[in-house]
């Protein structure tokens, strides 16, 4: 029970842990002055792995002053929430701490399943009591009113953030064969890769010679040894390299090693790996679903069409992914050069630092 998925049941049958945290959050004090000092809840701990909806604490760690004991703003993040998050909203509220609340995606049936009001009941509590929310996209605000309910809240909607000096493209150009695919991220669900390796199959029958790059945690049972199997099974094991978990100094150079980004994630609220695969020139094929339709444009990406269910996981056929990819090859130098003018426009982190900079004076008057 490592997530705050079974948060309530966690004050109960972690007890010892908790009150560690208790202790350790009883120093907490509140930060004097008008210049925002930050909180993050122990999530940037040192030696911490830093990934998913933690990424994004890293630009404003940069941006402003932060400091896990004496600070004058709670920044928490719904998909990257410490421990016991609630204690330690209660422990800043007596401080006189603002807390701002950062809404990624919310628990819905079609992956969640019985289990979807467990992520969803915290998250509605934490968002009732932040003095102001973040929402990372449209999607993220239309799919919280839903199934988090009405939010009377100061809110703002900012795109996830990318440092455009760090996330670049590569200065010589790759060898036009073979193809180079890349399905980077956490891979928590066994289709997104299945569909990936399928993409591959298609379009390596049909002619085209193309690599494909799995990379980031494999979190299915037995993930390892099930897509070894299906790798032989489909006669792919020569074309898909596996890579484990990646830090973020090593991801710009994944991205750069690649051509096209795969993203079959269904329902994405903000993907960051979007985000940083288009500030490194690769445009992207992924469902027409979440927050991707907002992310990106008809010029540097090729989304497929799907339907907008709650109930279950939708991921288009190998088939439709391969039509995408071979839509993308024909303009690959033109897609390149707009997915970095839309990070450009959309996700710079300077610009999303600034936003905050501005949210924060709210606060700190």
């Amino acid at each position: 029970m490592k997530s705050f998925v079974k948060a309530g049941l966690r004050h109960v049958l972690d007890f010892p842990q908790r009150r560690r945290h208790l202790g350790e959050w009883s120093q907490v004090r509140c930060a004097e002055g008008r210049e925002p000092v930050l909180g993050f809840g122990g999530v940037l701990a040192p030696g911490q792995f830093v990934h998913g909806g933690a990424v994004k604490l890293l630009s404003l760690r940069e941006g402003f002053s932060c400091d896990e004991q004496c600070f004058n703003i709670l920044y928490l993040v719904s998909s990257a929430q410490p421990e016991f998050a609630e204690d330690l909203v209660k422990m800043c509220r007596r401080q006189g701490i603002a807390f701002v609340w950062n809404q990624n995606g919310v628990g819905y049936p079609g992956w969640a399943g019985a289990d979807a009001e467990c992520h969803n009941a915290p998250m509605r509590r934490l968002r009732a009591q932040a003095d102001f929310v973040i929402y990372q996209s449209a999607f993220c605000r239309a799919s919280a009113e839903k199934f988090l309910g009405p939010c009377d809240r100061p809110s703002a909607m900012l795109f996830n953030p990318v440092d455009l000096q760090k996330f670049s493209p590569r200065k010589e150009a790759l060898s036009p064969t073979p193809l180079r695919l890349l399905a980077m991220g956490t891979q928590n669900y066994r289709e997104r890769v299945v569909a990936a390796l399928d993409c591959v199959r298609v379009l390596r029958a049909g002619g085209m010679a193309c690599v494909l790059t799995i990379a980031g945690p494999l979190l299915w049972k037995n993930a390892q040894e099930d897509l070894t199997a299906l790798m032989a099974r489909l006669d792919l094991q020569d074309v898909v390299t596996l890579r484990a978990p990646f830090t973020q100094e090593e991801a710009p150079e994944i991205y750069r090693e690649h051509d096209i980004l795969l993203h079959p994630k269904y329902l994405d609220p903000c993907p960051t790996v979007v985000a940083e695969a288009l500030a490194c020139g690769l445009p992207v094929v992924a469902s027409r679903s979440g927050g991707l339709p907002e992310m990106v444009d008809a010029n540097c990406a090729e989304l497929i069409e799907v339907p907008l269910v709650w109930d279950r996981m939708v991921t288009p056929s190998g088939d439709q992914w391969a039509a995408a990819v071979r839509s993308l090859v024909g303009k690959l130098t033109d897609a390149s050069q707009a997915a970095r003018h839309r990070a450009e426009t959309l996700f710079d982190a300077m610009l999303w630092v600034q936003a905050h900079r501005e949210i924060f004076t709210i606060f700190r008057k």
